[in-house]
Protein backbone atom coordinates (compact mmCIF):
# COMPACT_ATOMS: atom_id res chain seq x y z
CA UNK A 1 0.00 0.00 0.00
CA UNK A 2 1.45 3.38 -1.00
CA UNK A 3 -0.02 6.93 -0.05
CA UNK A 4 -3.31 4.80 1.46
CA UNK A 5 -3.97 3.10 -1.36
CA UNK A 6 -3.63 -0.61 -1.85
CA UNK A 7 -2.70 -2.14 -5.41
CA UNK A 8 -5.70 -3.94 -7.21
CA UNK A 9 -5.96 -7.24 -8.27
CA UNK A 10 -5.68 -7.31 -11.82
CA UNK A 11 -8.49 -10.34 -11.71
CA UNK A 12 -10.62 -8.08 -10.03
CA UNK A 13 -10.47 -5.05 -12.29
CA UNK A 14 -10.78 -7.58 -14.88
CA UNK A 15 -13.90 -8.98 -13.68
CA UNK A 16 -15.61 -5.38 -13.41
CA UNK A 17 -14.47 -4.62 -16.75
CA UNK A 18 -16.71 -7.80 -17.61
CA UNK A 19 -19.44 -6.54 -15.94
CA UNK A 20 -18.71 -3.29 -17.59
CA UNK A 21 -18.85 -4.84 -20.75
CA UNK A 22 -21.40 -6.51 -20.08
CA UNK A 23 -23.54 -3.71 -19.24
CA UNK A 24 -22.67 -2.40 -22.63
CA UNK A 25 -23.83 -5.08 -24.51
CA UNK A 26 -27.28 -4.70 -23.14
CA UNK A 27 -27.38 -1.18 -23.91
CA UNK A 28 -26.14 -1.97 -27.39
CA UNK A 29 -29.31 -4.53 -27.17
CA UNK A 30 -31.35 -1.92 -25.61
CA UNK A 31 -31.11 0.33 -28.21
CA UNK A 32 -32.30 -1.93 -31.01
CA UNK A 33 -35.14 -2.79 -29.27
CA UNK A 34 -36.03 0.87 -28.34
CA UNK A 35 -36.34 1.33 -32.01
CA UNK A 36 -38.45 -1.77 -32.36
CA UNK A 37 -40.79 -0.63 -29.67
CA UNK A 38 -40.97 2.69 -31.20
CA UNK A 39 -42.02 1.49 -34.99
CA UNK A 40 -45.03 -0.31 -33.21
CA UNK A 41 -46.06 2.95 -31.39
CA UNK A 42 -44.08 2.28 -27.94
CA UNK A 43 -44.49 4.86 -25.71
CA UNK A 44 -41.77 5.90 -22.99
CA UNK A 45 -42.55 6.35 -19.34
CA UNK A 46 -40.38 7.41 -16.23
CA UNK A 47 -37.55 9.10 -18.17
CA UNK A 48 -36.79 10.91 -15.24
CA UNK A 49 -35.32 8.27 -13.20
CA UNK A 50 -33.31 6.57 -16.10
CA UNK A 51 -30.07 9.23 -15.65
CA UNK A 52 -30.00 8.04 -11.86
CA UNK A 53 -30.35 4.82 -12.41
CA UNK A 54 -27.34 4.85 -15.21
CA UNK A 55 -25.23 6.52 -13.08
CA UNK A 56 -26.15 4.39 -9.73
CA UNK A 57 -24.92 1.28 -11.94
CA UNK A 58 -21.80 3.35 -13.06
CA UNK A 59 -21.00 3.90 -9.72
CA UNK A 60 -21.29 0.44 -8.49
CA UNK A 61 -18.47 -0.86 -10.50
CA UNK A 62 -16.38 2.33 -9.47
CA UNK A 63 -16.83 1.62 -5.90
CA UNK A 64 -15.56 -1.94 -6.15
CA UNK A 65 -12.51 -0.85 -7.54
CA UNK A 66 -12.40 2.45 -4.88
CA UNK A 67 -13.42 0.82 -1.94
CA UNK A 68 -11.13 -2.04 -2.49
CA UNK A 69 -8.30 0.03 -3.06
CA UNK A 70 -8.49 2.98 -0.81
CA UNK A 71 -9.98 0.78 2.40
CA UNK A 72 -7.71 -2.15 1.08
CA UNK A 73 -10.11 -4.58 1.60
CA UNK A 74 -9.43 -8.20 1.38
CA UNK A 75 -10.03 -11.04 -0.43
CA UNK A 76 -11.67 -13.81 2.18
CA UNK A 77 -11.89 -16.91 -0.28
CA UNK A 78 -15.39 -18.40 1.44
CA UNK A 79 -17.03 -15.21 0.96
CA UNK A 80 -15.32 -13.62 -2.15
CA UNK A 81 -15.90 -17.39 -4.17
CA UNK A 82 -19.03 -17.40 -3.21
CA UNK A 83 -19.85 -14.00 -4.29
CA UNK A 84 -18.15 -14.48 -7.76
CA UNK A 85 -20.11 -18.20 -8.55
CA UNK A 86 -23.56 -15.76 -7.60
CA UNK A 87 -21.98 -12.94 -10.02
CA UNK A 88 -21.74 -15.39 -12.71
CA UNK A 89 -25.28 -17.32 -12.31
CA UNK A 90 -26.87 -14.06 -12.31
CA UNK A 91 -25.61 -12.85 -15.54
CA UNK A 92 -27.05 -16.28 -16.92
CA UNK A 93 -30.82 -14.94 -14.91
CA UNK A 94 -30.51 -11.65 -16.07
CA UNK A 95 -29.85 -12.38 -19.89
CA UNK A 96 -32.91 -15.53 -19.52
CA UNK A 97 -34.70 -12.31 -18.57
CA UNK A 98 -34.03 -10.04 -21.79
CA UNK A 99 -34.22 -13.28 -23.63
CA UNK A 100 -38.07 -14.23 -22.09
CA UNK A 101 -39.12 -10.40 -22.87
CA UNK A 102 -37.62 -10.76 -26.39
CA UNK A 103 -37.81 -7.21 -28.63
CA UNK A 104 -39.73 -5.92 -25.45
CA UNK A 105 -37.11 -6.10 -23.39
CA UNK A 106 -35.52 -2.59 -22.42
CA UNK A 107 -33.34 -0.27 -20.07
CA UNK A 108 -35.77 2.34 -20.35
CA UNK A 109 -39.56 1.60 -19.68
CA UNK A 110 -41.02 1.50 -23.21
CA UNK A 111 -44.35 -0.09 -23.47
CA UNK A 112 -45.90 -0.91 -26.90
CA UNK A 113 -49.65 -0.39 -26.75
CA UNK A 114 -52.14 -3.73 -27.38
CA UNK A 115 -49.27 -5.99 -26.31
CA UNK A 116 -50.18 -8.87 -23.64
CA UNK A 117 -47.68 -9.17 -20.42
CA UNK A 118 -44.95 -11.62 -21.02
CA UNK A 119 -45.47 -14.92 -18.73
CA UNK A 120 -42.77 -16.95 -19.65
CA UNK A 121 -39.62 -17.54 -18.60
CA UNK A 122 -38.85 -16.14 -15.07
CA UNK A 123 -41.96 -13.93 -15.95
CA UNK A 124 -43.95 -16.92 -14.92
CA UNK A 125 -43.59 -17.05 -11.39
CA UNK A 126 -41.93 -13.21 -10.75
CA UNK A 127 -43.28 -10.12 -12.21
CA UNK A 128 -39.90 -8.29 -12.20
CA UNK A 129 -37.11 -11.07 -12.11
CA UNK A 130 -34.51 -8.82 -13.25
CA UNK A 131 -34.77 -6.73 -10.79
CA UNK A 132 -34.35 -9.43 -8.05
CA UNK A 133 -31.14 -9.73 -10.42
CA UNK A 134 -30.31 -6.37 -10.42
CA UNK A 135 -30.75 -6.20 -6.48
CA UNK A 136 -28.99 -9.62 -6.12
CA UNK A 137 -26.13 -8.47 -7.96
CA UNK A 138 -25.44 -4.97 -6.13
CA UNK A 139 -24.79 -7.54 -3.00
CA UNK A 140 -22.70 -10.10 -4.67
CA UNK A 141 -20.10 -8.03 -7.32
CA UNK A 142 -18.98 -6.08 -4.18
CA UNK A 143 -18.70 -8.87 -2.16
CA UNK A 144 -16.51 -10.28 -4.50
CA UNK A 145 -13.15 -8.73 -2.28
CA UNK A 146 -15.14 -8.03 0.33
CA UNK A 147 -16.52 -3.90 -0.60
CA UNK A 148 -19.17 -4.35 1.68
CA UNK A 149 -19.70 -0.69 2.11
CA UNK A 150 -20.33 -0.01 -1.83
CA UNK A 151 -22.92 -3.25 -1.32
CA UNK A 152 -24.79 -1.37 1.49
CA UNK A 153 -24.55 1.97 0.12
CA UNK A 154 -25.39 0.52 -3.57
CA UNK A 155 -28.01 -1.68 -2.43
CA UNK A 156 -30.03 1.53 -0.47
CA UNK A 157 -29.67 3.96 -3.23
CA UNK A 158 -30.74 0.93 -5.72
CA UNK A 159 -33.98 0.59 -3.16
CA UNK A 160 -34.83 4.15 -3.66
CA UNK A 161 -34.44 4.12 -7.41
CA UNK A 162 -36.80 0.87 -8.10
CA UNK A 163 -39.24 2.23 -5.95
CA UNK A 164 -39.56 5.19 -8.47
CA UNK A 165 -38.81 2.76 -11.38
CA UNK A 166 -41.66 -0.05 -9.89
CA UNK A 167 -44.49 2.52 -9.73
CA UNK A 168 -43.21 3.93 -13.18
CA UNK A 169 -43.56 0.42 -14.97
CA UNK A 170 -46.22 -1.20 -13.30
CA UNK A 171 -48.78 2.30 -13.74
CA UNK A 172 -46.91 1.69 -17.58
CA UNK A 173 -47.93 -1.45 -17.91
CA UNK A 174 -51.43 -1.14 -16.54
CA UNK A 175 -50.29 -3.31 -13.19
CA UNK A 176 -51.26 -2.65 -9.44
CA UNK A 177 -50.02 -3.32 -6.21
Amino acid sequence: MRHGVAALPVWLVVLVAAVAAERMAELVVSVRHSRWARARGGVEHGRGHYPVMVALHTALLAGVLVEVAVAGRAFVPVVGWSALCAVVLLQGLRWWCVRSLGPRWNTRVIVVPGLPLVRRGPYRWLRHPNYLVVAAEGVALPLVHSAWLTALLFTAANAAVLTVRLRVENAALGLTG
